[in-house]
């Protein structure tokens, strides 16, 4: 996919790797571009000033993907607004930090949340906006993470979400093509402000020192790099189905 004139929609697109996939979308060209959110609105408008900035036209919609009727009003609107959509990457995720061992503290609640926004948003994201995908032979990138590929991350509900994001992605590609690609990113730990609000710049900046040196490249992944594998899934023509993963090598090594 040539993304120069494209008309994308980031869900979760107000702050990190959102707004990162965002800004590399304008970079590239992208005519338009819908910031998707559900609570970040003043950075939510703050990005749209930055694509704009760059020549792209944007906007911010607020939208709780995990309500299929609200997704549906999205998608609704973009195809009014803008006539086409090219490119869906489903970002909007949450979590809640309940350590492993603590599988009372895994409520009714906590699932249902957790997989409402991570696996039934990028659902009903995908469902709503095929018809418009289908028609450009346009592509999705869903944003898992290496919880769902290893045991790690901020609870067992997070894991597993993003674990099932990676089968539904497989299904997607299966579903929708040969019209529509679907793909999935895996990002390891990432400087947002995800983790960085919760432990603090000084515990984090240790936390990554530790994790460097296991890692091959010896890198933290910074928002960008994740944007960079985003941007060449949905340039990648002839894949679907797959998962790159993002964290400097650090899934290779016990």
């Amino acid at each position: 996919m040539d993304l120069n004139g494209t008309v994308a929609v980031i869900t979760g697109g107000g702050t990190g790797i959102g707004a990162a996939v965002a800004e590399g979308l304008a970079r590239k060209g992208a005519a338009a571009v819908v910031v998707n959110y559900s609570r970040s609105g003043a950075e939510a408008q703050q990005t749209v000033a930055r694509l704009e900035s760059l020549g792209c036209k944007a906007e911010a919609v607020a939208a709780d993907v995990s309500d299929d009727a609200a997704v549906r009003r999205l998608a609704e609107r973009v195809r009014a607004d803008y006539g086409r959509v090219d490119a869906l990457v489903c970002n909007a995720g949450t979590t809640r930090w309940v350590p492993f061992p603590d599988l009372e503290g895994l409520t009714d609640e906590v699932w249902q949340r957790i997989m409402g926004v991570n696996l039934m948003g990028a659902f009903y994201c995908a469902r709503a906006f095929a018809p418009a995908l289908r028609a450009a032979r346009g592509a999705i990138v869903n944003v898992s993470s290496v919880a769902g590929l290893l045991a790690t991350g901020s609870s067992i509900a997070y894991g597993v979400s993003k674990a099932a994001l990676l089968q539904l992605t497989r299904d997607l590609a299966v579903a929708l093509g040969p019209e529509v690609r679907v793909n999935a990113v895996a990002p390891g730990l990432v400087a947002t402000r995800w983790h960085i609000d919760r432990v603090g710049e000084q515990v984090f900046s240790e936390m990554t020192a530790k994790e460097q040196l296991k890692a091959p490249l010896r890198r933290t992944a910074q928002p960008e790099h994740i944007a960079q594998l985003v941007t060449a899934l949905l340039e990648a023509d002839l894949v679907t189905g797959e998962v790159l993963v993002g964290d400097g090598g650090r899934h290779l090594q016990y």
